[in-house]
């Protein structure tokens, strides 16, 4: 008998509905709601008596140890953003790859992880380089082969956000140093639900948003920054915060710290990256490894379900590459409308690339799978 890995009273909102949606957006950690409730109604009734210059200065701390914890690396190696996609594109400003270079990605990607590259290309005259794969699903050796010693940059999604799948970090890591480009990895669809080490698997840089398999809210963005870069790169974009110290307001001079915080430029909601803290805090409390397992256990009695009703998996088919993301094609029915009616009867999922896309966490249990399959039934009746 499967149990159930934690507490739903972390997450009252799992009662409402088998919600099976994390992949777009999570159900958040219910400490983390209240610590940034608690940071707004703070600065709504003292401003700046409670929060003042030292809490500001310092308010990243939490998140800089907890995510550090996360990685397997130091808090110095930590920045802390509004978006992922404000520091992935911080980050390609900072790299900018010349003309006679090229950037390799993947053409199933989210847009959002090689947009900032793209546009980086456009003003420097870099190649791109896309491995175009197959229906949702891209043979790692399909991205290796593109890889060469112009290469500078190979950024992809640790998981792919349409059919779950995950490529082998350090093989790609590897290849990539071998021709001596960075390796630059969107960790959004995995930060939380699988174990990361960056050490061991080698990635110069990690960037994951807070609102998806991290259970915290929108608005904050952690990445991680090998150490060799750290003192190397100019990021894109700068604020008072860049400054080594960000209250000595100077406008005549920038000398940014020689962490990855020169890669925090400005005040932010704050109250999300202390949400975040007390998310990731909780994750590490539970084990991500015991997550990834109890998801995965998820994604197996979804997918026998699936299968029994004659739907096709799309993705991934080997165990190494699967994750708790599973996408599925009904071949008599739409979709589009097939998530549209589960939606309206509470089981939470979403339409993706013409498949139904389910994407079970920690607060999910074998209810919720249960009641999906019996919700397909009823919708193909």
């Amino acid at each position: 008998m499967m149990e159930p890995l934690v507490d739903p009273n972390d997450f009252p909102a799992s009662r409402k509905s088998a919600y099976l949606n994390t992949a777009s957006v999570t159900l958040m950690y219910r400490g983390a709601e209240k610590a940034a409730a608690k940071w707004m109604a703070d600065l709504a009734t003292d401003g700046t008596i409670t929060f003042d210059e030292a809490a500001e200065e310092s308010v990243f701390g939490e998140l800089h140890r907890a995510t550090a914890e996360l990685l397997n690396a130091k808090e110095d190696d930590i920045a802390v953003g509004s978006s992922a996609t404000e520091l992935m594109a911080s980050l390609a400003w900072a790299v900018a790859p010349d003309r006679g270079s090229n950037i390799v990605g993947t053409g199933i990607v989210f847009p959002s992880t090689i947009y900032p590259w793209v546009r980086v290309a456009r003003h420097t005259g870099a190649e791109l380089r896309f491995a175009k794969g197959r229906g949702q699903y891209v043979d790692p050796d399909e991205v290796i082969a593109l890889i060469d010693d112009q290469t500078a940059v190979v950024c992809v999604s640790h998981v792919e956000y349409s059919g779950g799948q995950q490529y082998d970090l350090a093989r790609l890591a590897r290849k990539a140093h071998d021709h001596g480009a960075l390796f630059v990895v969107d960790g959004a669809q995995s930060l939380g639900a699988i174990p990361i080490d960056v050490n061991a698997s080698g990635v110069d840089a990690l960037i994951a948003s807070g609102y998806k398999w991290l259970c915290g809210p929108f608005g904050v963005a952690v990445m991680y920054l090998a150490p060799h870069l750290q003192a190397r790169l100019d990021p894109g974009v700068v604020g008072f915060r860049s400054h080594e110290n960000m209250w000595d307001l100077q406008p005549t001079r920038l000398d940014l710290p020689k962490t990855a915080r020169r890669f925090e430029p400005s005040t932010m909601a704050y109250g999300s990256a202390l949400g975040l803290a007390a998310s990731v805090m909780y994750l590490l409390r539970v084990g991500v490894a015991r997550i990834r397992d109890h998801n995965l256990e998820l994604a197996d009695l979804l997918i026998d379900g699936l299968r029994e009703r004659r739907a096709d998996i799309v993705g991934p088919q080997r165990d190494e590459e699967r994750t708790s993301i599973v996408a599925a094609r009904f071949p008599d029915y739409d979709a589009a409308e097939m998530a549209r009616r589960l939606n309206a009867a509470r089981v939470v999922v979403s339409a993706r690339q013409s498949t139904v896309r389910f994407s079970p966490h920690l607060y999910n249990e074998r209810a919720d799978i249960e009641r999906a399959l019996e919700e397909i039934d009823r919708v193909r009746r």
